[in-house]
């Protein structure tokens, strides 16, 4: 992973404020920086974990609920999807795109306020490497799902071919920040802090790993984009509660 020199400051209220900051022009920056790719990640994470109608599903770190809507549409609209964030002003964003389609409620990851077991499917993404304990959020997110329901996280991760890796992280580390700040007129801490934390969590193995200490053993993963993004997912074993 590449080194970085911006000290990573996960406290929720950094984190908050940070996206509090950003929420206005997040979609657009979204899109723009990933050259709508986003879109088809999302897409391609409902085809890989597709919607079980046997219970609802919950999306955390959700954002502008970007995946809870994309869940939404691929169950044609029949599965009851719940999004939560704790940044207040994403959620506006999120309620006003899905008009009325999903409840988006303001939650912190790490203490979900759901009775264990509450949902068939739980998922998030581009968000889990933003809790400040991984392990922590992980496993709340176990102690929701229902046993044989699905954890699944969709993250950003550094691409291992070369010459890709080399370009990717020279683009990431060096044009990202600037195109951030220059669209969204912030700070340049939020776009400074994408490449830092993306470089800081665990990939892969590594993952899976914090899956199986949170209760969800067996995780696989599956590369995106030439592994620019992951999707990680797993069941949570019958008969654990």
């Amino acid at each position: 992973m590449p080194d970085t020199k911006l000290p990573l400051d996960k406290k929720s209220s950094s984190i908050r404020a940070m996206f509090g900051d950003i929420a206005h022009c997040y979609d657009r920056l979204n899109h723009l920086l990933s050259l709508n790719v986003d879109r088809y990640w999302r897409w391609r994470t409902t085809r890989l974990v597709p919607p079980d109608l046997s219970g609802p599903h919950l999306d955390v770190c959700t954002g502008t609920g970007d995946l809870a809507l994309a869940y939404h549409r691929a169950a044609g609209g029949k599965l009851e999807v719940v999004a939560t964030d704790f940044c207040a002003p994403m959620l506006v964003r999120g309620h006003a795109k899905a008009a009325g389609k999903i409840p988006f409620l303001v939650a912190d990851t790490m203490r979900l306020p759901f009775p264990d077991a509450s949902f068939r499917a739980v998922t998030v993404a581009f968000g889990l490497r933003n809790v400040a304990d991984t392990l922590a959020g992980l496993r709340e997110m176990a102690r929701v799902c229902a046993p044989g329901g699905t954890v699944a996280v969709l993250e950003f991760s550094t691409p291992r071919p070369w010459p890709l890796r080399p370009l990717y992280l020279w683009y990431f580390r060096n044009i990202l920040p600037v195109i951030g700040r220059w669209v969204s007129r912030s700070s340049d801490f939020a776009y400074s802090y994408l490449p830092a934390s993306v470089a800081a969590f665990p990939e892969r193995e590594a993952l899976a790993a914090i899956f199986a200490e949170a209760g969800i053993p067996g995780a696989t993963w599956r590369s995106l984009t030439f592994g620019i993004a992951t999707l990680y997912w797993g069941r949570k074993p019958a008969g654990i509660p």
